[in-house]
């Protein structure tokens, strides 16, 4: 009866032994896996990190060279207009332009001739049976509502004359009719005529290639022909 009972005992605790050992490796097993799972999870954030870091840099640059062009572009409008476009006007303009993917030099060009080179934002345009136009870029009170509602903007007859507004309006004008004609000799046309006025100038020309039209697209080519000597 001894003999067993030691037996008995001896085996019990040989089980208690074993399983003990078992709990402990497996423990083992379980704290390196945790730690490889650590270190793999550190590595990844690393490379997040340094991926996160590299797309900031790429962004970053990407904006200075954006700016870098705009100021460029801003320069060279103040130059050619003799300081009567300032540089804080030219770049306000280029940014609405280039949100719409509009070259700004046919906006500038535009402005330009609208203004008789003087860039006024007090331009009053001559009397016609449609009545005066107003402001920077010439726009006429039958025009002006419905381009601001495009635009998402108020309307009133006095905004006109704040250069900011009608220059905003000139390029949300351009981008409806490029959208609307796919070319710019119909767009600048129409911009100075009307859209029935340019239907009828291509009618009687076969072309809506309108001396306006014509005049604005060089000169704004002339800017790039000058920059790349």
């Amino acid at each position: 009866m001894t003999k067993r009972y030691v037996v008995l005992v001896s085996a019990l605790i040989f089980v208690i032994l074993l399983s003990g050992l078992n709990l402990l490796n497996n423990n083992e097993q379980t704290v390196k896996a945790e730690g490889e799972m650590l270190i793999a999870s550190d590595k990844s954030q690393r490379h997040i990190d340094a991926d996160s870091e590299a797309f900031e840099k790429d962004t970053s640059d990407v904006q200075s060279v954006v700016w870098q062009t705009i100021e460029k572009d801003a320069e060279t409008m103040m130059e050619d207009s003799e300081g009567r476009f300032k540089k804080g006007w030219a770049v306000y303009m280029i940014k609405e332009a280039r949100k719409y993917d509009i070259d700004p030099f046919i906006v500038y060009e535009l402005l330009k001739v609208e203004t008789g080179h003087t860039f006024s934002p007090d331009t009053v345009g001559p009397e016609t049976v449609y009545g005066h136009a107003y402001g920077m870029a010439q726009f006429m009170e039958n025009t002006a509502p419905w381009i601001a509602e495009m635009a998402g903007v108020a309307y009133e007859k006095s905004m006109l004359f704040d250069l900011y507004y009608s220059m905003k309006l000139s390029v949300v004008y351009l981008d409806y009719l490029y959208e609307k004609y796919g070319r710019w000799d119909e767009a600048l046309t129409a911009y100075h005529r009307g859209m029935t006025g340019m239907e009828n100038y291509k009618q009687a020309n076969g072309t809506a290639k309108s001396q306006y039209a014509t005049v604005i697209q060089s000169k704004a080519n002339q800017h790039y022909a000058v920059a790349m000597n």
